[in-house]
């Protein structure tokens, strides 16, 4: 007999296990909650810090970087859709073995200016043996490869904000998907790269299937289309991939809403009646909001038109209340204070509203701050 699901029964079960229906416990290791995020993005480090703290009692941003930088239980690095994000080092095998294994698109740069797969290939060896007990900038890394390379891979033909890059700078995100860089503590204002801990990669087929086990564990239940989304990945090529799982019985199909077409983890079809009560802060770029789907249901009404830019999920920081998208939020600092302004998009009740301010709090608590919670209208635009 087929499993059929609600929402509210989609939406309990996948803040149960992202922590966010009740935070980790104290002490809970900062790369178990990461892991259960399937990674926090990471383009803005402050962002990753709230994603993870507001994950787990006690944790602030001192706990993150202590993860990066000292135990290096974290590693920051090149994740899904080839953007920053922090992954558990103890994950790097299954992740540097999926990741090269998803089919690339058409290169958005001109004839000219592309690099062949022999040349990519050159690129990542050249950065990961450049990077070999080194941490360097992004500057001091393209001398090295170019070294190792030759001058083509120098040439300054890469379009990027205004100006030109050095070819090679086009598979950057490539090394960090395959384990041969990751991000090192800046020095000063500068971004440094370094090599994270050699690992013995998983093969790649059961690389993927794991990640999709875990996908549909964290997200589920889901579709091809929408994984392909969340990964970056050709729709075809994750069709088939979800066709060749669901013979193997690894996943299972389930009827969602009334709906055939979702699946999940084979044997994982037990989910809580009723639906999460609470009201919860999540930050830029947040793992949640960007890889829950239908899109629609997260994201209701007036809160698909505010908290949405364009269709894209993370550009705004987002208030959950009762586990669906309600308002959007802003926090400004200013030394030691932050203001947390909260553009609510109905009305909140008193149980609300008291949460909301407990959520303030706990954002200034993760920065290290003291928090100032301002309702009002959010002036601030997208992030781009």
């Amino acid at each position: 007999m087929t499993t059929t699901i609600t929402w509210n029964e989609t939406s309990a079960r996948r803040l149960e296990r992202q922590f966010l229906a009740t935070p980790a416990e104290s002490g809970t290791p900062v790369a178990e909650v990461v892991g259960a995020m399937l990674g926090a993005h990471a383009q803005v480090l402050s962002a990753a810090e709230v994603s993870v703290g507001v994950r787990a009692d006690g944790v602030t941003r001192a706990d993150v970087r202590a993860a990066l930088w000292e135990d290096r239980s974290l590693v920051k690095t090149h994740g899904p859709r080839g953007t920053v994000h922090l992954l558990p080092a103890r994950e790097l095998p299954l992740w540097c073995s999926a990741l090269p294994a998803v089919p690339s698109g058409a290169s958005p740069f001109a004839p000219g200016a592309r690099v062949t797969e022999e040349q990519a290939r050159q690129i990542v060896a050249a950065i990961g043996d450049a990077l070999e007990g080194a941490c360097l900038t992004v500057d001091e890394l393209g001398e090295e490869v170019v070294a190792r390379t030759g001058s083509w891979a120098g040439d300054r033909v890469m379009p990027a904000f205004q100006d030109l890059w050095p070819r090679w700078r086009q598979v950057l995100h490539r090394a960090g998907q395959s384990g041969a860089l990751c991000f090192g503590p800046n020095r000063g204002r500068r971004v440094t790269y370094t090599r994270p801990p050699h690992f013995t990669p998983v093969p790649p087929d059961e690389a993927l299937h794991e990640l999709v086990r875990r996908y549909l564990r964290a997200y589920g239940p889901s579709t091809p289309q929408n994984f392909a989304k969340w990964l970056a990945a050709p729709g075809g090529w994750s069709a088939e991939l979800f066709g060749r799982l669901a013979g193997e019985g690894a996943i299972e199909e389930v009827v969602f809403e009334g709906a055939p077409g979702r699946w999940v983890a084979a044997g994982d079809t037990a989910f809580p009646e009723g639906r999460v009560r609470g009201v919860r802060l999540l930050p830029y770029f947040d793992a949640y909001g960007i890889a829950a789907q239908p899109r629609e249901s997260l994201f209701p009404g007036a809160a698909y038109r505010r908290a949405l830019a364009g269709g894209q999920a993370g550009n705004y920081p987002v208030l959950l209340v009762d586990g669906v998208v309600a308002g959007v939020w802003h926090q400004r600092r200013r030394g030691r204070r932050t203001t947390v302004t909260v553009e609510p998009l109905g009305r909140l009740t008193a149980r609300q509203e008291r949460e909301l301010g407990e959520q303030a709090e706990r954002v200034g608590e993760v920065l290290e701050a003291e928090a100032e919670l301002v309702v009002g209208e959010v002036t601030a635009g997208p992030h781009a």
